[in-house]
């Protein structure tokens, strides 16, 4: 089992920059690959970012490619999204998740295959 949960979301102007944390429960997180996902309002959750069990391999939505960061310590357990030039379009609520990875560079991009989720932060960019 692992838990969870997601901080740093808030209320920003267009251009700004945020950073998520995912904080997560247990002692195997290095064996979880992470992602981060969002969901706006009438939309479906889609993906945003995901990073590999030792944070060697990425991948990123081409909505969010260089602006957004994923990164992790697997010595505090957890997750960033760090998260530049921000705009109005991605307003929504940001969930972070996890799924044991099958090989040490496996990132993940299909929000199916993931076993845990976080609560969810709102991020809101205002224009």
């Amino acid at each position: 089992q692992v838990q969870l949960v997601e901080s740093g979301g808030g209320l920003v102007q267009a251009g700004d920059s945020l950073r998520l944390s995912c904080a997560a429960s247990g002692r195997t997180f290095n064996n979880y690959v992470m992602g981060w996902f969002r969901q706006a309002p009438g939309k479906e959750r889609e993906f945003v970012a995901a990073i590999s069990r030792g944070g060697g391999s990425t991948d990123y939505a081409d909505s969010v490619k260089g602006r957004f960061t994923i990164s992790r310590d697997n010595a505090k357990n957890t997750a960033y999204l760090q998260m530049n030039s921000l705009k109005p379009e991605d307003t929504a609520v940001y969930y972070c998740a996890a799924k044991q990875g099958l090989f040490s560079n496996s990132y993940y991009t299909d929000r199916a295959l993931y076993n845990y989720w976080g609560q969810g932060t709102q991020v809101t960019v205002s224009s």
